[in-house]
């Protein structure tokens, strides 16, 4: 049966983005990313019963963590550190017994009419998308996947013996629509009316109000014991199993079922069996869980290969200090290769190079880590400015893998690089950036060239003296930069702490504190955006980054950020003394047609419409929805077919995924270009002939804007919303999470399409406004180079 959703709450409206400052508007209302959560009503009677189910959700989905409401009316403080330590995302809310008193039928001191009463206050819950009920005399025993990607409706298993027609309310998926006053309103009334089943109270008081309108999910999900009477075995499918009945395994059982209650005491463990058990499970595990469970178990156990782990967890959510401290801490056996690779990687990751060069060399001598080990010693030389050593350790790194692409691509870094004649210093701006090796990221292969270009046709190095962000900016890059007349920092997301971590500022260019201090020319941060994605954060790493950022400030004589959304982002991080000097510059890829030279729109565009999707951080950018937004792609590739050829634009290569999973899950056969080869006229070129792109990448909408092309973001990161509030088009975005995804795509791509020229002058229009800015920066960043202060 499909359901229908209430009728005063319809379905949520198409997610575009929202002008509303970034300071006040949550990640996830810029990005559409469903916020889910599980959900139960606990008290002192039933906490054996949820400490079971909370044990049992974590060793059968070892790669989920939502977070879990508990609500409750009063735990005692033991009660609540129990809970606490066997999930790191609770959210306790008490609830309030005074809006059931008009129908609770004088019951009130029953427990399972409490309980009955009190799950009904899910559905006051505003803050999340979908909310999944899981009573407290259940036990997980399969994989969840099925209902965390529910998007519609609410779904849950008919009632065994009561037709089916009839919810068993133990499972609940509820999806936002009904997370609502309206339908509060509906189960207030027919519970005032009385007009349900006395004996199934909350279950009654749906069933009277959706009347058989659920979407109806399998009996595994919800399979209750008395399915099993006579002391049958638990069917291998089972996925929830839920004992229903007055007869709780924790209070003793009831006979009949005994095979069944064997498995609920399967998760009848001590904190130290449930930690040990957890991280023996094969597979991928969810790093809030891994983290909440491993660190205690190291701490208990000191061992080495548990230890990994867990760093290997920190490390890849960008917690270096605390893998480092984690890992530092155990006592590593000389021939365990991997930890000591791993640690070498946390501690080159907080720039303590010399103990990360003792680690990564003692890996080295394991043949299945070498090739890794060598790639970051390589690393750790470059970063030194030794490119003769980082050649001589990628090398050797090729020499234990020929495959190995890391060391390929410092091997090529280092030997295939040519030192340009620059001219005369005192002629040359200083520019740190991010350049990009080939076969990198076309955006950043473009940015360096397109922020010189609003200084000046001349990009070479006569005027341009180049420092790599990712490299140590020590005392010798301090003199040769304070010997040029200014120093120019951007563009691009540098503040992001993933991206070439490092201890000395948490952000992307890697400069002490002490020596940032020193720099006495004019520092012009350019077009620089905040780039932490929705979900993310700097961990300890946040002080260092903060530091570094207000020292940063402070010492710029001009700080323009690339969008709104970045500048309160950044001004939130400041104190108010400092907050004034962020402004606002656009990213000067969206100004191309005005910095080029020459520049002219091309007399024909190609019938094309490029699609771009990015998959770096793809748990950030998806969370469980990928195999949605992958069929809604499928459907919105048909249908832009009858309209122009489609073909996918890939910024990287891990880019072309997209085409990849297209054949193989849909069918559908998609033509890769692969921008990561081309060089950067060959970038501009393609997105101005063009007529239509959908970008997933910041830079797959900023560039061809840029060149005067169309645009639609698929947003996945605050950064694409941030872009379409400047330019006051919101309606030229949708997220990626949306639930009619391609029919949208379909219907705002014809309508681009078909008046293209009405859809070019909008862009022209819209890139006038930012060359405003532009210009305005410009005559300001002039002064700023002949000492003016500004």
């Amino acid at each position: 049966m499909t359901t229908t959703p209430p009728a005063a709450a319809p379905l949520p409206a198409p997610h575009t983005t929202t002008t509303a400052p970034a300071g006040t508007t949550p990640a996830n209302a810029l990005t559409g990313k469903r916020r889910i959560a599980f959900a139960s009503f606990v008290d002192e009677n039933y906490l054996p019963g949820f400490l079971a189910l909370l044990r049992s959700l974590a060793l059968s989905n070892p790669g989920v963590c939502e977070d879990f409401i508990v609500l409750h009316d009063g735990l005692r403080p033991a009660s609540v550190a129990q809970i606490r330590a066997l999930h790191p995302r609770i959210d306790f809310r008490r609830v309030d017994a005074a809006h059931y008193d008009t129908y609770a039928k004088g019951d009130q001191d029953n427990y399972l009419v409490r309980k009955a009463y009190f799950i009904l206050d899910v559905f006051r819950v505003r803050d999340y998308d979908t909310v999944i009920t899981l009573d407290t005399d259940m036990v997980v025993l399969g994989e969840l996947d099925e209902l965390l990607t529910l998007r519609d409706g609410l779904a849950a298993v008919p009632q065994f013996f009561y037709g089916q027609h009839k919810l068993n309310s133990g499972l609940l998926v509820i999806q936002r629509e009904y997370l609502s006053d309206a339908f509060c309103a509906r189960i207030d009334e027919v519970g005032r009316q009385g007009t349900y089943e006395l004996d199934k109270h909350d279950q009654g008081i749906l069933n009277a109000v959706l009347d058989g309108d659920f979407v109806q999910l399998d009996a595994r999900y919800n399979y209750v014991k008395r399915r099993l009477s006579g002391d049958l075995p638990v069917p291998d499918t089972t996925a929830i199993l839920h004992f229903t009945g007055r007869h709780k395994p924790w209070q003793g059982g009831e006979a009949g079922y005994s095979l069944a209650e064997d498995r609920w005491r399967g998760f009848e463990l001590s904190d130290a069996e449930f930690h040990a058990a957890y991280l023996a499970l094969p597979g991928a595990k969810h790093h809030d869980l891994l983290v909440h469970y491993g660190t205690p178990h190291v701490r208990r156990t000191a061992d080495p290969e548990s230890a990994r782990r867990v760093a290997a967890a920190h490390i890849g959510a960008g917690e270096y200090q605390e893998a480092a401290d984690l890992l530092g801490g155990v006592r590593i056996p000389v021939d365990e290769a991997w930890p000591h690779e791993v640690l070498g990687n946390a501690l080159m990751s907080v720039s303590r190079y010399q103990e990360a060069r003792t680690q990564l060399l003692l890996a080295a001598a394991a043949p299945n880590r070498a090739a890794t080990a060598f790639s970051r010693l390589a690393q750790i030389a470059w970063i030194h400015g030794d490119d003769a050593t980082a050649a001589q350790y990628a090398l050797e790194g090729l020499g234990v893998d020929p495959t190995h692409r890391a060391n390929r691509l410092m091997y090529k870094r280092t030997r295939d690089a040519e030192t340009p004649a620059e001219g005369p210093a005192g002629e040359q701006l200083a520019h740190v950036a991010f350049y990009m090796d080939r076969q990198g990221n076309a955006g950043d292969k473009l940015l360096p060239q397109s922020v010189r270009l609003a200084f000046g046709r001349d990009t070479g190095p006569a005027r341009w003296h180049s420092v790599h962000a990712h490299r140590l900016f020590d005392e010798a890059a301090l003199e040769r930069v304070n010997a040029r007349r200014g120093l120019v920092i951007g563009g691009g997301g540098l503040f992001i702490p993933d991206t070439a971590p490092n201890g000395n500022s948490g952000w992307q260019w890697n400069v002490p504190d002490d020596v940032l201090e020193r720099i006495d020319v004019p520092v012009m941060v350019y077009a620089v955006g905040f780039n932490a994605f929705d979900g993310q954060a700097y961990g300890h790493g946040r002080d260092r980054f903060l530091s570094s950022l207000r020292k940063l400030v402070e010492r710029s004589s001009f700080f323009g950020l690339r969008n709104h959304g970045s500048i309160e982002k950044v001004r939130e991080l400041l104190p108010p003394s400092l907050r004034d000097k962020v402004r606002f510059q656009p990213c000067p890829t969206t100004v191309t047609r005005q910095l080029v030279e020459g520049w002219t729109d091309p007399a024909q565009r190609e019938n094309t419409v490029l699609i771009n999707a990015a998959y770096d951080r793809a748990g950030l950018r998806f969370g469980h929805d990928y195999g949605h937004f992958l069929a809604e792609m499928a459907t919105a590739v048909k249908g832009l077919g009858a309209h122009a050829e489609v073909k996918c634009v890939a910024h990287s290569l891990d880019d072309e995924r997209i085409a990849f999973d297209l054949r193989r899950e849909h069918g559908i056969a998609l033509p890769v270009i692969p921008m990561y080869d081309f060089g950067n006229d060959e970038i501009r070129d393609t997105y101005a002939r063009t007529k239509l792109v959908i970008g997933m990448r910041g830079h797959a909408g900023m560039i061809p804007f840029g060149c005067g092309t169309p645009v639609i973001s698929l947003i996945s990161h605050p950064k694409m919303a941030y872009f379409l509030a400047d330019i006051d088009r919101p309606e030229w975005g949708i997220s990626v999470h949306d639930r009619h995804l391609g029919a949208r795509l379909v219907e705002r791509a014809a309508g681009l399409l078909d008046d293209h020229a009405a859809a070019v002058a909008d862009v022209h229009g819209r890139q006038q406004e930012l060359w405003k800015v532009t210009e305005a920066n410009a005559a300001d960043l002039r002064l700023v180079q002949a000492g003016v202060r500004v």
